[in-house]
């Protein structure tokens, strides 16, 4: 798994107290997982409500939950393949209704150029890093470039809370769309060399 700094230095600790406080009941971690993406879809009305500071709340607490799947299974031991990719996927859902909510935001409080078009810039490039990352990894587990670049999802995540908690919605989106665009190409081009034999 690819953690980013996000992650392992200020969710992690939060999550993995919430996963031990988890372990003796009968929540699973594919409930936790769902949680997350709820929390992360309160984000979009929040912004249609003219609620960035809300919605950026929604959406670093959302983060810190998606940490909580993951020690839950360990620590029940219930870790399945079929939960990572359950996690992963509801994860790309996230993040979509995230960038959404933010870009109908920024097109109804700023007179700054497509905010929808840079939305869906934004939702596009995450989900290719997600895609790079997985097939890289697939095709030749092991090889650089998989974890290549700065744009992980707890980076993307926090970007789009603290910006849009001060009102830079918009900015947040293009620093996603450059940060993701920028770890795609840093990943291609990290694993093209171990990668080039298979061409």
């Amino acid at each position: 798994m690819v953690e980013g700094p996000v992650s392992r230095y200020l969710n992690r600790p939060v999550s993995r107290r919430v996963a031990r406080a988890l372990a003796p009941t009968g929540i699973t971690p594919n409930q936790v997982s769902l949680l997350s993406l709820l929390i992360a879809a309160a984000a979009l009305p929040l912004f249609v409500a003219d609620q960035p500071i809300a919605a950026a709340v929604a959406i670093h607490v959302s983060s810190v939950v998606d940490g909580v799947d993951g020690d839950l299974a360990r620590l029940q031991g219930t870790a399945s393949r079929f939960g990572a990719i359950f996690d992963a996927s509801l994860d790309r859902f996230a993040d979509a209704l995230v960038f959404l909510g933010m870009a109908l935001w920024s097109a109804d409080a700023t007179d700054l150029p497509a905010p929808l078009v840079l939305g869906l810039a934004a939702t596009a490039t995450a989900l290719i890093v997600s895609y790079s990352r997985a097939r890289i990894e697939a095709s030749a587990p092991g090889v650089p470039g998989a974890a290549a670049g700065i744009a992980t999802r707890d980076v993307r995540l926090f970007v789009a809370a603290l910006l849009s908690a001060v009102g830079l919605a918009y900015w947040a989106l293009v620093a996603i769309t450059a940060s993701s665009a920028a770890t795609v190409a840093c990943r291609l081009l990290t694993a093209r060399g171990p990668l080039a034999s298979g061409d």
